[in-house]
């Protein structure tokens, strides 16, 4: 079998979301903020990550495409919410000005809004599933978006400021607020492939270790990243007093914890390699370890 290339994905699903949002017969430019940040660039890890698993488990990554493409927009409305003067008070994304410097705060709320609920109508018009595997996937992506994952996650981070938290604590934040949808773009595909159990359970905590890896690769580029390559200014855990892993453990601390989740991720894919051909997802482990924004 053909090995999936990450970039002709990457633009297969661009393509696709510039699609995704028709104008609206309401004159307004809802749309337009929508697409502002949904079209902004990134690496569409999320949706990469989906499409990839399901192709590992060997079926059709176009089953997933909607799903993907619903997730992105999950990730996409999180981003111009936690940019608000009222979370992270931030005035670039990616190297371009955040929603809210360009259509102003209520408009970017807005789109948000939009884009979540999108979100849940794509998966739902989903031709490519059968009604059982839609269901799956909503409520998978309902929970793992919702209070008990992304949401909540965002939640304890914002309570934490200014506070002293331990490790846990912190673990707990970004299982939820950044891993809650990594395990989303795992697990969604398995519900859609009917993996059997032994195969869930390992790309379940594969899911966990990702996750973790690519927030502790955030707070290590949050202070030693480039800021050309980030697309923003570094330091701003610093600045809202944020605990991060290299605050609570210094930075070899945190890249001894980045090297543990990786090898533990490394190994959740040593255990079923014998039945599934892995390389591209031990790819997406190169990437997350070696990521410089």
């Amino acid at each position: 079998m053909k090995k999936l290339q990450m970039n002709d994905l990457i633009n297969e699903i661009n393509d696709a979301l510039k699609k995704s949002i028709p104008e609206s017969t309401l004159n307004t430019n809802l749309e337009e903020s929508m697409l502002y940040s949904l079209n902004a660039g990134g690496k569409r890890i999320r949706p990469v990550l989906l499409l990839l698993t399901l192709d590992m488990l060997n079926e059709d990554y176009r089953q997933g495409m909607q799903s993907a493409l619903a997730l992105e927009m999950i990730h996409t409305y999180s981003l111009i919410h936690d940019d608000l003067p009222a979370m992270d008070n931030d005035d670039y994304r990616r190297g371009k000005l955040t929603n809210h410097k360009v259509y102003g705060e209520w408009k970017a709320i807005l789109a948000g809004d939009a884009l979540l609920t999108k979100a849940f109508e794509l998966v739902s018009y989903d031709s490519a599933l059968s009604d059982t595997k839609k269901v799956k996937v909503i409520q998978r992506l309902a929970f793992a978006s919702g209070h008990l994952g992304m949401v909540g996650g965002q939640t304890l981070d914002m309570q934490s400021e200014d506070k002293a938290i331990d490790i846990s604590t912190l673990e707990s934040i970004h299982r939820t607020k950044t891993g809650a949808l990594l395990t989303f773009a795992i697990m969604s595909a398995v519900d859609i492939a009917d993996t059997d159990e032994h195969t869930s359970a390992m790309l379940n905590e594969f899911s966990d270790h990702l996750g973790l890896m690519f927030q502790i690769k955030d707070d290590l580029l949050d202070i030693y990243g480039d800021e050309q390559k980030l697309g923003k200014k570094v330091g701003s855990d610093l600045e809202n007093d944020k605990s991060t892993y290299v605050s609570l453990l210094n930075k070899g601390g945190a890249e001894d914890k980045l090297n543990y989740h990786r090898n533990e991720a490394l190994k959740c894919l040593d255990k079923i390699s014998d039945q599934y051909e892995t390389t591209n997802l031990r790819d997406i482990v190169d990437l997350f370890y070696h990521r410089d924004h």
